[in-house]
């Protein structure tokens, strides 16, 4: 286990190939297109930054990696290796249950462990891995309800990363927190992505994504462009992807 969230990386054994792999995914929502025909990859050691316009059809794209479009009618193909972690906006976590944080990290390892049965040494060591290196290790007892919403976003991300994944999915994670919470989780996943993990992440935060991000998508329901962040200062085309004329 580490010890300082600022330790050197653990090596993560890196595929030959992308981790995620979205081919021609189209999903219609209620009657609705909300993503067509879009097709992405993320490699090992990639944080990829997915932008758009609000309605756009960035979390219903992430939805859709994972499976959760419920009935809605999702075509195309997905392909991952290994465990995949998601990180939610924050309103999708119920902040009134009683837990404290301990309990709500070591929830992300319930797939590994299975419905009613207890938690193992390894799950419990994986949950405190994932609290020091999001730096909740002080706040382990604190009931959630009490934190404060930086401190809830880092709770979401140690709840994903309690469950050792590969491929991280990443919904607004710096959407109305501070400055600190911003520099620590942009750090973590620098170091995440240096391990040899990929990460894939919404944003409306065009600084935060050009400081952060190894790559870029520009999405309007369809993948309008992609490359490197400095495709985010071609101002012809994020107007174009965020569906405006070039002359506004």
């Amino acid at each position: 286990m580490t010890s300082d969230s600022t330790a050197a990386p653990v090596p993560v054994p890196t595929p030959t190939g992308p981790l995620l792999r979205a081919s021609s995914l189209s999903v219609v929502l209620g009657g609705r297109q909300a993503v067509q025909d879009a097709s992405l990859t993320v490699a090992p050691g990639e944080l990829v930054g997915l932008l758009g316009p609000n309605g756009a059809g960035k979390t219903t794209l992430l939805r859709a990696v994972l499976g959760l479009t419920g009935t809605a009618a999702t075509t195309g193909s997905v392909e991952t290796v290994g465990p995949v972690g998601y990180v939610p906006q924050r309103h999708e976590f119920a902040w009134d249950f009683p837990v404290d944080v301990a309990g709500a990290v070591l929830s992300g390892r319930t797939r590994a462990v299975g419905w009613l049965r207890r938690p193992r040494a390894q799950d419990r060591a994986a949950a405190e891995e994932a609290m020091e290196r999001a730096g909740l290790t002080a706040l382990r007892r604190r009931p959630v309800g009490e934190l404060s919403g930086g401190q809830r976003q880092r709770v979401l991300v140690a709840r994903a990363l309690a469950a050792e994944p590969r491929l991280l999915l990443l919904d607004e994670p710096f959407t109305g927190v501070d400055v600190p919470t911003q520099d620590l989780l942009g750090e973590l996943f620098g170091r995440l992505a240096a391990e040899g993990r990929g990460l894939l992440m919404t944003t409306h935060d065009l600084a935060a994504a050009a400081r952060s991000c190894s790559r870029v998508v520009l999405l309007n329901r369809t993948v309008v462009a992609e490359g490197g962040p400095e495709l985010l200062a071609d101002a012809e085309r994020m107007l174009r992807a965020f569906g405006l004329e070039v002359a506004a």
